[in-house]
């Protein structure tokens, strides 16, 4: 049976046993008196639970160790004897012959792999049938274990809560095991990095070709300043320029000016815009605005100018970041006790000193919270520097000049056939282990900024 019917069965015969348990309870429950402590959802989730968890449990497991199983039964047969030492296209041969048996293709370019695969589609058909057969024992045991304990006094509540809590932990410890994954990986590749190339080199040092690398002092050529700057001038600069005057501005109309039929349909669309894939926005970062750029740059008299340029990124980075402007202001501004608002106006201002000088003053710790937010985002966006900015690392003021960021080093750096263990490599670790500290004490600043405004005004 393949997996996914495996899956359908196993949830439907939960799905079976929530049912009969909820009759059940229901049944012991009619015509008597007593306060019970669980309901009958309650028996019908927890026999659900037993006869859903282990099986599924199981399967988790068995996905991970039945490819093992399959190919160690697979050179078992006798036709993989003729099967090439380990390393000398053995893996490729074994990953054909798998193929052929799923039916992924219908081609093979060894020929010893379609001699292997009716193999592998026997030993997979065998291994199929042992873990079906193994989940329905699982679940039908764990289901009449359940099934037994439905009774007037058990507190099928109780057992159900602490399940799901446990499953909550579950949930929680694998986000924080993730963050503890990353970091001690980014720790551990960088500390390589930093064993070869000198800290002070690499965070200070003006000079940034991976190409050309000098094995006798290799952070002559990986100093990550130009870097730096570019990532600052892009996503700090010239996206703030664009987000936090059209953010801002946004935020004032929705709040102040807008009627409510208006701020009802305007507020969703503005943010729709936060969930536009950033690779659309590098498409049209690269085929719209670059050109658009250069074009204006030409007709100006800057002949030079080029189409990967630190303008063109900078834009549409600052057009994908203004809903976290806007909507951080908006919220911000609506936060501000109406008494203010009134008291301003009764006193004589009219609503543009209002808000100059009432509102947004008020607002400002959250307003400056949603910009340090927006900044983070913006320093660690990919897809538009990817397609819209040069890999070129230079030092300069000029929005029309090629400059290149962090981010878009990093995809540089590991895609290719360069060597792992080389420092061109190791690079990418260390310059995302800058940017992640960099982004981490951005939205620690802003998360606090705007925990001190919630607590002025709640």
């Amino acid at each position: 049976m393949s997996p996914i019917a495996l899956l359908f069965l196993v949830l439907g015969l939960g799905l079976i046993g929530w049912l009969t348990a909820r009759v059940r309870a229901t049944r012991f429950r009619a015509g008597s008196s007593v306060r019970f402590s669980s309901l009958p959802s309650h028996h019908g989730w927890y026999v659900a639970l037993w006869t859903a968890i282990p099986p599924l449990v199981f399967l988790v497991i068995w996905s991970m160790t039945a490819p093992a199983l399959v190919t160690d039964a697979v050179l078992a047969t006798p036709a993989a004897i003729q099967l090439p030492p380990p390393g000398f296209d053995r893996a490729s041969i074994l990953s054909e012959a798998r193929s052929l048996a799923e039916g992924r293709s219908f081609g093979a370019f060894h020929g010893l792999a379609r001699t292997l695969a009716p193999s592998y589609a026997a030993a997979q058909s065998r291994y199929d049938w042992i873990a079906t057969a193994a989940a329905l024992l699982l679940a039908f045991a764990g289901g009449a274990f359940a099934f037994t304990r439905v009774k007037p006094g058990f507190g099928a509540r109780t057992q159900v809560e602490r399940v799901v809590m446990l499953m909550l932990l579950g949930a929680s410890l694998i986000a924080i095991l993730t963050t503890v994954g990353i970091v001690a990986s980014l720790l551990y590749e960088s500390a390589r990095f930093f064993s070869v190339v000198p800290i002070t080199d690499f965070l200070f040092g003006t000079h940034w070709s991976p190409q050309v690398i000098d094995a006798r002092d290799p952070g002559a050529s990986l100093g990550a300043v130009p870097l730096f700057w570019g990532t600052f001038f892009i996503g700090a600069v010239i996206a703030m320029i664009v987000a936090i005057p059209f953010g801002l501005m946004s935020a004032i109309y929705l709040t102040q000016y807008a009627a409510p039929t208006t701020r009802k349909w305007m507020k969703p669309i503005l943010e729709m815009l936060a969930g536009v894939p950033t690779v659309v926005y590098g498409y049209f970062a690269a085929l719209t605005v670059a050109p658009a750029v250069r074009d204006f740059a030409v007709s100006i008299g800057i002949s030079w100018a080029s189409s990967e340029s630190a303008l063109a990124a900078g834009l549409v980075m600052g057009i994908m970041i203004i809903p976290f402007v806007s909507s951080m202001a908006d919220d911000s501004i609506a936060a501000v006790p109406s008494s203010m608002r009134d008291g301003s106006l009764a006193m004589g201002a009219t609503s543009s000193e209002t808000i100059r000088r009432v509102l947004l003053p008020a607002a400002l710790p959250g307003v400056v919270g949603g910009v340090l937010l927006a900044v983070s985002r913006a320093i660690g966006e990919t897809m538009i520097v990817v397609m819209a900015a040069s890999g070129v690392a230079t030092l300069t003021l000029n929005p029309f000049a090629s400059t290149t960021t962090v981010t878009k080093q990093i995809v540089d750096l590991l895609t290719g056939e360069a060597e792992f263990d080389s420092p061109k490599t190791l690079a990418a670790f260390a310059l995302g282990l800058t940017l992640f500290v960099v982004t981490l004490l951005l939205n620690i600043v802003a998360l606090r900024v705007v925990k001190r405004y919630r607590e002025a005004y709640e």
